[in-house]
């Protein structure tokens, strides 16, 4: 059965003539991802490729998490729309983290929304640390060092010398697993433990030590060591 092209459509199931009358809630993933591709290819109209794109990714997160040269060999996105995807994903993420970082951040789940969608997306292993005021208030974040797939490789001093620099009162430590799996190391708990040490000698609170992943179960997708009770 041939695609109905989306000029064809009833005017109020066309997507931009929807989210124009009704705004971006009343559209669904796909439609907004259509609205993104503008126009699909032969045989399937924008709104069927970008169901395909969802299929293909599973989730928008796995979607989000794709680069744009993934992206464009998708039939129906190329070069040109996989750039336009890629920016409205990331400018999505800066938004999340412009909102946070006006708000206390002293949970885990904070973290997670703030670093977790960039971090997840990374191949490597990388270790930043968040520099919080006295009323946990984002100063800055600072990357300190990227590994290989498994391993990044930080000492204290390197972690705690931005914190110096920028006289925070307080910082939370956070790495991703890229495996997925963020069940903590036994070099992740050696870490924690100096951490908490060199914190305590330089007068600096660690509030946490969080690592982002991304688990196939329920499992929450960060582990928190404050949250272990180890901190």
């Amino acid at each position: 059965m041939p695609s109905v092209k989306i000029r064809e459509l009833p005017e109020e199931d066309r997507p931009r003539e929807k989210l124009w009358k009704r705004g971006a809630d009343a559209l669904t993933d796909r439609e907004l991802i259509a609205i993104l591709l503008r126009t699909g290819v032969p045989g399937k109209n924008a709104v069927e490729v970008g169901g395909e794109v969802l299929t293909q990714y599973q989730t928008l997160s796995g979607l989000c998490r794709a680069r744009a040269q993934e992206l464009a060999t998708i039939r129906g996105v190329g070069p040109t729309k996989a750039v336009q995807l890629a920016a409205a994903f990331k400018l999505a993420e800066r938004m999340a983290k412009e909102k946070i970082s006006r708000q206390k951040i002293d949970s885990p789940e904070l973290v997670n929304e703030y670093f977790g969608a960039e971090m997840r997306a990374l191949e490597k292993e990388s270790l930043r640390v968040l520099l919080l005021d006295t009323r946990y208030h984002l100063i800055a974040a600072e990357e300190i060092s990227r590994g290989s797939v498994n391993e990044s490789i930080a000492h204290p001093r390197e972690i705690f010398r931005p914190a110096l620099l920028a006289s925070a009162y307080a910082v939370i430590v956070v790495h991703n697993h890229p495996s997925g799996d963020p069940s903590p190391s036994q070099a992740d708990q050696s870490l924690t433990r100096r951490l908490a040490d060199a914190a305590e000698l330089m007068q600096i609170k660690l509030l946490d030590h969080v690592i982002i992943g991304a688990p196939a179960d329920e499992r929450a997708p960060y582990f928190s060591f404050k949250e272990a009770g180890v901190l």
